[in-house]
């Protein structure tokens, strides 16, 4: 089924209405050497909003508040149709150890921060960025609750977390009729699948939305870089380049990967950003990859994944050439020893969760 930005998604099992891709605000500002300046942030935010898309990714701290500020400028009348997405956690002022973390003074701080720069009266979304192993998980969610209860914040989310943490203060915040979390931020994508053994069943299991940052690797899944890349020196430029090679990004499992994205791009005659993208809509668990186009041209190309239809036999090619071990206990669960232990020649049903 084709899909549009304005056939809109529940993100988790809160009421909240998103777009099936969201457009990340992470490229807008030219501060840390690279993204769009404001002309051209000005016309990919445009692009996204015209076409019916209504969820936009940003932070406090992206290209050092810039980000938020254009947003902010931006939104203007369409303030109330657009679910601004923004993070805390992540340093503010540089030796200022309280700017940064999960803690109550953070939050808050950067709460005041957000609101200032976006010109706005609320968040939609705020989301912990980072999980700083420090604060008391009861800290965090008695200060999401609150910022919710103060209506500075509507909905609140979770990045960059160990899945056992997630869950558990899902379970705390429910128990305790504190505001639950209504989504989770990963990175996932065809080379990076690891969500897929507990994130991803996680969050459908506790009623969290899935976001994705970086669902085409960085670029590496356009088809930019060449093999003879692995090869050259990874100077700190402050390139993407630079960047996924000192990362370890670019390796020669990435390039068989690339290759069968390639293949199927010419097959369906569409672009490999496009096939990536539009693969990572193919899990159910999954609400919506957010888009970090730079250029009009790049954010056009990158909603034709809406338009991607794969085959079956695509897709069981996608899925063999990217496969990971999901480990233990996930790949003893899944084996037909287990199996064949538990059940023998019968066949139960899963249960389908609510």
């Amino acid at each position: 089924m084709t899909l549009t930005l304005d056939t809109y998604r529940l993100l988790g099992r809160s009421g909240l209405r998103v777009s099936p891709l969201a457009l990340g605000a992470a490229t807008f500002g030219t501060d840390w050497g690279w993204g769009a300046d404001r002309d051209d942030a000005r016309k990919l935010f445009d692009l996204y909003v015209d076409r019916g898309g209504n969820f936009i990714d940003t932070a406090v701290t992206y290209t050092n508040g810039q980000s938020e500020r254009m947003l902010g400028e931006f939104a203007g009348p369409r303030r109330e149709s657009l679910v601004l997405s923004t993070k805390y956690t992540t340093l503010r002022r540089p030796g200022d150890p309280n700017s940064g973390g999960s803690h109550r003074k953070s939050l808050v701080g950067a709460v005041e921060t957000s609101l200032r720069q976006l010109n706005t009266d609320y968040i939609d979304l705020l989301y912990l960025h980072v999980w700083d192993f420090r604060t008391p998980v009861e800290e965090i969610l008695r200060s999401l609750d609150d910022v919710v209860r103060q209506g500075k914040v509507l909905y609140v989310a979770i990045s960059n977390t160990p899945a056992w943490q997630v869950s558990r203060m899902q379970a705390i915040a429910d128990l305790r009729g504190w505001s639950p979390l209504a989504a989770l931020q990963i990175e996932y994508n065809l080379l990076q699948r690891d969500g897929e053994r507990d994130l991803i069943p996680m969050a459908q299991e506790m009623g969290l939305g899935v976001t994705l940052w970086s669902p085409l690797a960085g670029g590496v899944l356009t088809g930019k870089y060449r093999r003879e890349d692995l090869n050259t020196p990874s100077a700190d430029d402050g390139t993407r380049k630079s960047f996924n090679l000192a990362l370890g990004g670019i390796g020669e499992r990435t390039f068989g990967i690339v290759d069968v994205v390639k293949e199927i791009a010419a097959d369906l005659g569409r672009t490999p950003a496009q096939v990536a993208l539009a693969w990572t809509l193919q899990n159910p668990g999954v609400t919506a990859p957010i888009l970090g186009a730079r250029t009009p041209d790049q954010l056009e190309d990158n909603l034709g994944a809406l338009d991607v239809e794969f085959t079956a036999g695509q897709l069981a090619r996608l899925a063999e050439v990217s496969a990971i071990d999901l480990g233990f206990p996930h790949a003893m669960l899944a084996s037909d020893h287990i199996r064949a232990q538990m059940l023998g020649d019968m066949k139960v049903e899963p249960r389908t969760r609510p």
